[in-house]
């Protein structure tokens, strides 16, 4: 067991300054020292983000099928190419979903999917100029890179190619799904017919330097260990160190219900904070870190925002992925913004790219979901 002097040690070089290396991050996930790690990411959080509020954004997933040619042992919601259960999401359904998201004061969309093995660039070409059309002022935060690398293999097309073709047609940012561990030896073991670290580093490497911004993620608790918790950490921040593309980082447990890892005991509280503690620490050219009350809970979600996270995530009108896996969370935007400002902070509605949202706005949307969540039956 690391020693609390040493964790002390370690906390004092970081809050100093000092970037903190692998060794030391190691040695503070296998430490017990909850609180003192959680202090030390709460001061760096708040020497980044001095001002007096904490943040929240209005949108929701859309999963446009749900037809994937990979095999996710973590995943409950793919299904085969033959699956009776497969689905593609019609347009107009598609198209309302948005419409809805607008309607409760959304500001993008998180559109995400399986690796649908018949699919050409033309069909998501497509499917953004649809969205634009209707909703020019939608941001796109679309494609996880096993998506994108996917597009290059069925379409035999570069991922420049890829990338500017589909920033053309409308996609705005990409999200950081699909990272899971970025070391080779994890990925094998949990998942085939799927983008190794190297190429979905290389896809946000490339969209970064054709000027686009994206989110950075991390699912831990299932067959990695803790050092590769680390050689992940390490990974994304030497990529934000040339590119400085990322706007955000998120981190979440396994959920194994429904899983062919269903035999994985669940990653519990302490571990999830401490992990996203230690982020915050070593990220330190990663701007902001989100809760990740999805999987952990309003409390839990809440209690993050003393652990390094400045930011609450996602209303998330819609979420199909973790659902799938049996955990199933949902918060009103009452309660969202209710958890940030019990803990002293003014609640801000923000956009992908981590800019306010006009208080008019804002306020729009805050009556708009009081709304419809009065119209909602109540459950007996």
């Amino acid at each position: 067991m690391i020693s609390s002097q040493h964790v002390d040690t370690v906390l004092e070089r970081v809050l100093g300054g000092e970037r903190l290396s692998d060794e030391d991050a190691l040695h503070l996930l296998e430490s017990n020292q909850l609180a003192k790690i959680g202090l030390a990411a709460d001061t760096v959080c708040k020497t980044k983000h001095p001002e007096g509020y904490r943040t929240y954004n209005i949108d929701r997933n859309i999963n446009y099928t749900n037809i994937c040619t990979a095999v996710c042992d973590f995943c409950a919601f793919y299904r085969t190419p033959k699956s009776e259960e497969g689905y593609v999401l019609p347009r107009a359904e598609l198209l309302d979903k948005v419409r809805e998201t607008v309607e409760l004061g959304g500001n993008q969309i998180l559109m995400q999917g399986g690796l649908h093995p018949k699919f050409t660039l033309d069909w998501y070409e497509e499917l953004l100029q649809d969205i634009k059309k209707s909703f020019p002022d939608v941001n796109i935060h679309g494609f996880s890179p096993p998506e994108l690398h996917h597009f290059t293999k069925v379409n035999k097309l570069s991922i420049e190619t890829v990338l500017e073709r589909l920033k053309t047609a409308g996609l705005g940012s990409i999200p950081g799904g699909g990272a899971e561990i970025l070391v080779d030896r994890v990925r094998s073991a949990i998942t085939r017919g799927k983008v190794m670290s190297d190429d979905w580093l290389n896809v946000m490497r490339v969209w970064h330097k054709l000027g686009g911004n994206s989110t950075a993620t991390m699912m831990f608790g299932h067959v990695e260990t803790l050092a590769e918790r680390i050689e992940h950490l390490r990974r994304v921040r030497e990529l934000q160190d040339e590119t400085c593309g990322f706007t955000a980082f998120i981190c979440w447990t396994f959920q194994p219900d429904n899983t062919a890892m269903s035999d994985i005991a669940p990653t519990g509280a302490h571990e999830y904070l401490k992990t996203q503690a230690v982020a915050r620490l070593y990220l330190d050219n990663v701007p902001n870190i989100q809760s990740s009350w999805v999987t952990q809970g309003l409390k839990i979600g809440q209690l993050a925002l003393s652990y390094g996270a400045n930011d609450m995530g996602s209303l998330m009108l819609e979420e199909n992925v973790v659902a799938e896996a049996g955990t199933v969370h949902f918060l009103t935007l009452d309660q969202m913004r209710g958890a940030i400002e019990e803990y002293g902070f003014e609640a801000r509605q923000r956009d992908v790219f981590y800019r306010l949202v006009d208080s008019e706005l804002q306020e729009k949307a805050i009556h708009a979901n009081r709304k419809k969540d009065q119209a909602l039956p109540v459950l007996a």
